[in-house]
């Protein structure tokens, strides 16, 4: 079954190149007739890994060409999952089947209600890679994708298909608790490297910051009933920092190229979950209106 890749940034330039190169059918989604010309004229997706690099001309189009998409990974930006898949529905087939690749909480329900008839299947990796140029991607750091869908034990048999590309995974009935671990951890690293125009590394200056937020993290994903994902989140988010410690992080890299952010997915959710749950966050509430003002004051959106 072929493979539609929607959102050509680094995972999903990745995931299609490492699936073509096992042979597999893939065909990149493209965001509009300009996209897919440069994509021609780049003759294909270049993937650099251990310093080598290989073309990979694999098929592309756009949303609305003609032919149904039973199988997509939706890897784009989470503010721009729903509409992105929603511009597919005509496309679809019946009981398709969608992987969410999005940071942080929200955009997958909504693409879920836009497209209830489609299967949507969560996924939260920590592969790392980044565009060096149009359509090409480095490899930076071998990595780890969950996917699953909630009290879904069983995994589908296409799972095959990434054991055959070399894609490390792992299906989990228990993937939201994955989601939430790593949105909290995005939430305790990524703000503050933005706010203290640092490389993660640099927040070992800021420990009692780290350490509070970690705590009031931790309460929050409580009372949100994903306890397993709040165990020894401090000393995790410790780690992360001194195992990346000479990267920037996504959002900093975001702001420093002057790109929309995924606020509204991370400490938005995180504080709207919590206003929900009527629990006081004050660190987090804090750490939102100073994200969002840093942002407003470089003409950047904060939602």
């Amino acid at each position: 079954m072929t493979w539609h890749v929607l959102g050509a940034g680094s995972l999903g330039s990745l995931w299609a190149a490492r699936l073509a190169r096992a042979g597999l059918p893939v065909r990149l989604i493209l965001r509009d007739p300009t996209r897919l010309a440069a994509y021609r004229a780049a003759g294909g997706l270049r993937l650099s890994e251990a310093g080598h690099t290989h073309l990979y001309p694999i098929p592309a189009e756009t949303a609305d060409s003609p032919g149904p998409v039973q199988r997509l990974l939706l890897a784009c930006k989470a503010y721009d999952a729903e509409e992105a898949a929603a511009s597919l529905a005509p496309r679809l087939s019946a009981n398709a089947e969608i992987i969410l690749l999005q940071n942080g909480l929200g955009s997958q329900d909504a693409v879920a209600t836009r497209l209830p008839r489609a299967r949507c299947i969560l996924a939260s990796s920590t592969e790392g890679a980044f565009r060096d140029a149009d359509f090409s991607v480095v490899f930076a750091g071998q990595g780890h994708t969950w996917l699953g869908r909630a009290g879904q034990d069983q995994a589908p048999a296409w799972l095959s298909d990434l054991q055959q590309a070399g894609i490390p995974h792992t299906w989990s009935a228990e993937i939201l608790g994955k989601l939430w671990r790593k949105l909290a951890l995005n939430c305790a690293i990524n703000p503050l490297t933005v706010l203290h125009d640092c490389r993660n590394g640099g927040l070992a200056d800021y420990p009692g910051e780290v350490a509070s937020l970690c705590m009031e993290l931790s309460t929050l994903l409580q009372q949100c009933q994903q306890a397993s994902a709040a165990e020894g989140l401090h000393e995790e988010v410790q780690r992360v920092i001194a195992a990346t410690a000479a990267n920037y992080s996504s959002m900093h890299q975001d702001v420093a190229q002057g790109r929309r952010t995924e606020i509204a997915y991370l400490l938005g959710y995180a504080c709207h979950a919590a206003a929900q749950r009527q629990l006081a966050v004050p660190l987090l509430q804090t750490l939102h209106q100073r994200l969002s003002a840093h942002l407003a004051a470089r003409g950047l959106p904060t939602t």
